[in-house]
């Protein structure tokens, strides 16, 4: 006959809140209030027929028989752990993890992935877009894709390739009224965002201040996509700007570019960087990109 066991999610709260020796704490790592972890453990307690925890206002301390029966109940967490994390691993041994700058996620790396997964149909590609400086090992990512400097410490880092800033603008702005030559822009809406428009002004020999006030774009795409719609001249990055370009929703004005300060880098931790599926990656990675600029040459 089966024993009868007592119930999981009260055994979880208690052997967090004997980890921890406080009821707060263990509410903090399982997501749960403080009054869900004291009524957890006081079932169990009623349970099994003997307290758990001294109690003194909201202060506890664990008795002798419940630090025995944490000890065991942690021991017993911790093979199941082991256990899942086996299965798991022969689950997803295949599985590749990337995750990316939206811009380049969706602009540059999305409409590219189907010839990976042509290459290698056994590998299962799970891409996330974030703009998060995220802890790759920790969140179990395989490889990042950052635009930035190159300093990731503890990191694999392969750099990928650079970009350039220029100004882009919809035909239809102002009825087709474009500006001519850079100076005009100074009558003209500019589209603010994260990235600066000082140093192409510099670059096209310009004496102007940096657009303030209005509304600032923090994601490229809605940047774009605004300037698309003909509400102003928006400085933008040549990788995420190029399909717009191409398909004549906007227009690269003036043949003036800044170089960007920062680049794109493939990072990924040590422990994932020798996987079969992260080099295949990188490989097929580094064939696009140079195909890419072979392209824009």
């Amino acid at each position: 006959m089966a024993r009868r066991l007592p119930n999981f999610s009260a055994l979880r709260a208690f052997e967090a809140a004997a980890r921890h020796e406080n009821f707060s704490r263990a509410a903090e790592e399982l997501h749960l209030t403080h009054g869900a972890i004291s009524h957890q453990v006081r079932g169990l307690e009623e349970e099994l027929g003997r307290p758990l925890f001294v109690r003194h206002g909201r202060q506890v301390k664990i008795t002798n028989d419940g630090l025995k029966f944490a000890q065991f109940l942690g021991k017993a967490f911790a093979d199941i752990a082991t256990a899942t994390d086996a299965m798991r691993a022969a689950s997803i041994s295949q599985r590749l993890t990337i995750t990316s700058i939206p811009s380049f996620a969706a602009r540059w790396l999305a409409p590219r992935l189907g010839r990976f997964i042509e290459l290698y149909p056994d590998i299962e590609v799970v891409l996330q877009s974030s703009g998060a400086l995220q802890d790759l090992a920790r969140e179990g990512v395989d490889v990042g894709i950052r635009f930035g400097r190159g300093h990731y410490p503890g990191m694999v880092v392969l750099r990928l390739m650079g970009d350039v800033y220029y100004p882009v603008v919809s035909p239809h702005y102002r009825g087709g009224q474009l500006p001519a030559v850079p100076a005009d822009l100074a009558r003209h809406t500019l589209l603010r965002s994260v990235e600066h428009w000082t140093p192409w002004f510099n670059a096209a020999g310009l004496d102007m201040p940096e657009p303030a006030g209005g509304l600032l774009f923090e994601d490229l795409s809605m940047l774009i996509r605004s300037a698309a719609d003909g509400n102003g001249v928006a400085l933008v990055r040549h990788v995420v700007a190029m399909q717009e370009i191409a398909s004549g929703q906007l227009l690269r004005l003036f043949d003036i570019a800044s170089p960007s300060t920062d680049e794109y880098y493939f990072v990924t931790p040590p422990n994932a960087a020798s996987k079969p599926q992260v080099q295949a990656f990188r490989d097929w990675l580094l064939e696009e990109i140079a195909a890419f600029q072979r392209q824009q040459a």
